[in-house]
């Protein structure tokens, strides 16, 4: 604990010291302070649920609402993840009918396509591998793209725009001017792209997530242009970034644990329990927001309604009530309840495939990479406070081996 952190005292300076950028890297010795007190009042009259508990009660709650601006208005479309039902249900059947059909079997496609990108590095001598960059993000991006029938051309337009997008998703007074004045001009080219897309995709057809959504049946029918715009935008930002963080901060976990690393080499059934405990341990979106319907009696205060609330899913992860041993990264721990993708109705859409995902390429590094070490640690992070992760993760090594399975 640093004598920073010590000299603080309220979890308003907590919590902003654990925001900061030079705290990115290790937010986690301020978020042990914070689950002293598992729900607390903040100084700007929001409040902050820290505890494991207390979170997972919060989500499943009914008298939480997902829309963490103002739930007694209804002025603009909102995607799934911030609508209560009954919208969200008709939203989120809509889009997993036509979402998890799609998903299932891809798991060979997936692991072709690591191994492509893999193999553009494969060399006999010494070398180095940015892993975000060459393979955490191209991997899911593509993925994203193949599935709702994004030109791969397209790809780094998207790419770009998505990295803009989510600086938008840190609360607002981390955000300068200019990064407000950025957000508000990159809304605006997404939602230019998306229109051009959906009008391609009316006069071609296909076959593809897009086309499935426009012309899908269901019992609220089609979904009009608006809600597809606004769908379309969450899947493609959503169905990446945060698997980009999942690949990257498994990565560091490996290379800090040698031991781990080797036996994943050896034995690739330990890739399932292993990417769930970086979820618990280095979860990829640290919080979420919510607001409160009606006054809510929990930990011993009550949360008054109308009040915003942030739940802090990387603090309840490391909950000592919760789990045992919680600072230590345990991939053969029992009983592994973690709130990596979330709770309750908003339980992340597309958490089946950004596991395959985590499995496959962390399983294909570890076999791959021969005596891999971090270049730098802690590496470079990006802006966001909240889809947490390196910007770049350079590792060396002796030798980036050709696929051993003759792929």
């Amino acid at each position: 604990m640093t004598s920073t952190i010590q000299q603080q005292h309220s979890p308003t300076e907590l919590f902003a010291h654990a925001l900061r950028y030079e705290n990115r890297a290790d937010p986690y010795p301020a978020y042990e302070q914070l689950l002293q007190q598992p729900v607390v009042q903040m100084a700007d009259g929001s409040w902050l649920a820290t505890g494991h508990r207390e979170i997972s009660l919060l989500l499943r709650d009914p008298r939480i609402s997902a829309d963490r601006l103002n739930p007694q208005q209804q002025p603009i479309r909102k995607s799934l993840l911030m609508e209560d039902p009954p919208r969200h249900d008709q939203l989120r059947q809509a889009v997993t009918q036509q979402f998890i059909p799609r998903i299932m079997g891809m798991r060979d496609h997936i692991d072709a396509l690591v191994t492509e990108l893999l193999d553009a590095h494969t060399s006999e001598q010494p070398g180095q591998l940015d892993v975000v960059a060459d393979l955490a993000y191209p991997l899911p991006v593509t993925v994203i793209c193949e599935l709702l029938g994004v030109p791969r051309e397209d790809e780094r337009l998207f790419g770009s725009l998505a990295r803009r997008l989510t600086r938008g998703l840190d609360p607002v007074d981390t955000q300068t001017e200019k990064e407000i004045h950025e957000l508000q001009q990159a809304r605006a080219e997404l939602v230019e792209y998306l229109e051009g897309l959906i009008a391609r995709h009316n006069a071609d057809g296909g076959s593809d997530l897009l086309a499935g959504l426009m012309n899908g049946q269901s019992p609220d029918g089609p979904m009009d242009a608006i809600d597809l715009r606004v769908t379309l935008g969450l899947l493609l930002i959503a169905g990446h970034e945060t698997t980009v963080n999942l690949i990257a901060n498994g990565t560091l976990a490996l290379l800090r644990h040698p031991d781990l690393l080797a036996r994943l080499r050896t034995d690739p059934d330990l890739a399932t329990p292993l990417v769930e405990e970086v979820l618990r341990y280095d979860p990829p979106v640290q919080m979420s927001g919510r607001s409160a319907l009606a006054d809510i009696d929990i930990a011993g205060t009550t949360i008054p309604k109308g009040s915003r609330i942030r739940l802090l899913l990387a603090s309840g992860n490391r909950d000592p009530r919760r789990f045992t041993d919680p600072d230590r990264f345990l991939p053969d721990r029992a009983d592994n309840a973690h709130l990596g993708f979330g709770g309750g109705i908003h339980y992340c859409i597309g958490a089946t495939l950004a596991r395959a995902e985590a499995q496959i390429a962390l399983t294909a590094l570890a076999r791959r990479l021969d005596s891999p070490r971090l270049a730098a640690d802690p590496p470079p992070y990006r802006e966001n406070a909240i889809l947490r992760g390196p910007e770049r993760l350079p590792v060396t090594f002796e030798r980036l081996l050709r696929d051993p399975r003759g792929k």
